[in-house]
């Protein structure tokens, strides 16, 4: 419930600007010159931030080519202190998937091929966040950001969708985009009561961003060994198919935490290592320019 509570809380805050579900029209105020920590789409009615991809994508457009350390140190800061327990706690659209896996219907876990499939993420991340966009634009066409145009359900769930709604000029422009848009959504949604969270865990560019810190990230689940009695529990039972607290699939939910038979497990914030410490370090040495998506 904890959890549940931070999600929705976080979920409300960040999509606060409520005058635009009712006007259709999106805030541009200075708060969208900073990055919310997940998903969560910059041309949503209530977004007062803007999107992490979305940023990172509009810099793969620019002619010039210029690199934001603001967004990129943004990113691996975040990361090196939490990994993904920003996926676990502060993600709307994460949220969003866990509520349709609580349809009481018989799950899928398990499945060999998922492993094989967690790995589409990153190529998502490199062909259509980084790589179609910068290389219409070196070609000299004009780039677009290829995620969010093609794939990102949770743009549709939050932008799109409401946009058409609530403008009537968008609605006489609908055409066969917008459709595949809505299809991919239904897709995400038909499938999130079967697998958990399965955009995350698939397809989330963010995620592959956040997964590469969760080895050494600040805050992480520490394992007492000495308790431990290796019965799996916290193996079987998580909803993610992670290998163990520090894999890539890792959320954080804390699941195991609470549900460790010995009760071995434990929210760290410092590691053992120097690893964190000095990626924190790495951080802090990054400028303080910021880019509107």
């Amino acid at each position: 419930m904890v959890r549940k509570l931070v999600q929705v809380s976080v979920t409300i805050l960040q999509n606060s600007n409520f005058s635009g579900f009712i006007t259709g029209r999106i805030y541009r105020g200075k708060l969208k010159s900073f990055c919310v920590p997940g998903l969560n789409c910059y041309s949503c009615p209530g977004a007062l931030g803007a999107c992490p991809i979305g940023s990172m994508q509009a810099l793969s457009m620019n002619p010039k080519l210029i690199v934001s350390l603001y967004i990129y140190g943004f990113i691996a800061l975040v990361g090196v202190l939490a990994g993904r327990f920003i996926c676990g706690f502060l993600c709307p659209f994460g949220l969003v998937q866990e509520l349709l896996h609580k349809i009481p219907l018989k799950k899928i876990r398990g499945i060999r091929a998922f492993r094989v499939l967690d790995k589409l993420k990153y190529v998502v991340l490199v062909v259509f966040v980084i790589g179609i966009p910068t290389v219409l634009t070196l070609g000299g066409s004009i780039g677009f950001p290829a995620f969010c145009q093609w794939i990102c359900p949770a743009g549709t769930l939050e932008a799109g969708i409401p946009l058409v709604l609530l403008n009537s000029r968008l609605r006489d422009t609908v055409g066969v985009l917008f459709v595949w848009k809505v299809t991919i959504l239904l897709l995400v949604v038909l499938i999130s009561v079967k697998v958990f969270r399965p955009f995350c865990r698939f397809l989330c560019p963010l995620g592959a961003l956040y997964s590469l810190f969760n080895r050494i990230s600040v805050l992480h689940i520490d394992i007492d060994k000495r308790t431990c009695s290796g019965c799996n529990h916290c193996l079987s039972n998580c909803p993610m198919d992670a290998s163990g607290t520090d894999s890539t699939e890792c959320i954080r939910c804390g699941k195991c935490v609470k549900g460790c038979p010995q009760k071995a497990m434990r929210w760290k914030g410092l590691r053992k290592n120097k690893k964190a410490v000095a990626a924190l370090a790495a951080c802090g040495t990054t400028g303080t320019d910021k880019t509107h998506e």
